[in-house]
């Protein structure tokens, strides 16, 4: 048995309901672990409302930390007691789940199962975005939006690690101070950010905007870019963007524009752990810093996401089992 958070219904924070399921023994390529803390994430909040539909009625949560209880057939690398961090298995707001072993990553001893819990889907996100879909290069200036949430604050590191200028947008003083801790050079509010990319980098414009906000930001950040420049499309935390006629990239200076998933840059078990031996190394160094803004009981599941979607939040939101 396991005790779950479950949606059997879709709509606002208050259909998650706790309940105590069944799961099953691990399958073959899966890993049954003890789940030690879960991952709260925007995607968390999008198939509960039902944008991003999952069949009813579904056990919520996609990403934790824990030790593995039970191996199944086919699986080599991970023994039970191992400490694992993942992301990709529906269900993880849970005290047990069942893990794809390909997309588990082995947990270093110098990272504990909190902090475990907070690196997969954001830290992942991050590195692939600085990486992979628009790779930074030293002296490029990057607009990073929400600069201070979970994943703009591991954003700002890694791009001034690759040598970027990093703008960042925030809402409050307190955000636009942790971005600023993170290393961001310049925080700008939402207001007028288009001008002040413009201001800053004397008219020419960011080589990438890096928006996880969606609509009440994209249609100003196509107009910061620089002549080639590309937004970086990977979220909608203010609602999805409606549908754009390609002509107004031709007309913002011939710019670039992606809306990239998680899921197709770890497609691999090769390519998921690089990423995460990259993101366990920096952290464990002290080169990344990831910053857990609150900790919630798995019963407290609601109010997590209440905070989230009302932007009272800075950092990663985790869930303990314990």
């Amino acid at each position: 048995m396991s005790t779950a958070v479950c949606v059997r219904r879709t709509g606002g924070p208050d259909v998650l309901e706790l309940a105590e399921i069944d799961v099953a023994e691990p399958g073959a390529g899966q890993l049954l672990v003890d789940v030690a803390a879960a991952g709260v994430n925007y995607m968390d909040t999008y198939q509960r409302s039902g944008l991003y539909p999952v069949p009813l009625p579904f056990v919520i949560g996609q990403e934790g930390a824990g030790r593995v209880a039970a191996v199944g057939p086919g699986v080599t690398g991970f023994a039970p007691g191992d400490r694992v961090a993942w992301w990709g298995a529906q269900g993880s707001y849970a005290t047990r789940v069942v893990v794809p072993a390909a997309g588990a990553m082995r947990v270093p001893d110098g990272i504990d199962d909190e902090l475990a819990a907070a690196i997969p889907l954001q830290g992942l996100t991050a590195h692939y975005l600085v990486t992979s879909t628009y790779p930074v290069r030293a002296g490029d200036t990057v607009l990073v939006h929400a600069a201070a949430g979970g994943v703009g604050l591991l954003l700002v590191q890694l791009a001034k690690a690759r040598g970027a200028r990093v703008i960042g947008t925030a809402s409050t003083t307190e955000k636009a101070d942790l971005a600023r801790a993170a290393g961001a050079d310049e925080v700008v509010g939402y207001d007028r950010f288009d001008a002040e990319v413009r201001r800053i980098t004397d008219g020419e414009g960011a080589a990438a905007v890096y928006d996880g906000v969606g609509a009440t930001t994209f249609d100003r950040g196509l107009t910061c870019l620089r002549r080639r420049g590309m937004m970086v499309l990977f979220g909608a935390a203010s609602a999805p963007v409606a549908p754009v006629d390609p002509q107004r990239l031709n007309t913002a200076g011939s710019v670039f524009l992606t809306r990239p998933r998680l899921r197709d840059h770890v497609a691999s078990a090769e390519e998921i752990r690089w990423r995460a031996r990259e993101l366990f190394d920096a952290v464990t160094s002290g080169a990344l810093s990831v910053r857990i803004g609150h900790r919630y009981p798995l019963a407290d599941a609601r109010r997590a996401h209440e905070d989230l979607q009302g932007r009272r939040t800075t950092g990663k939101l985790i869930l303990l089992t314990h």
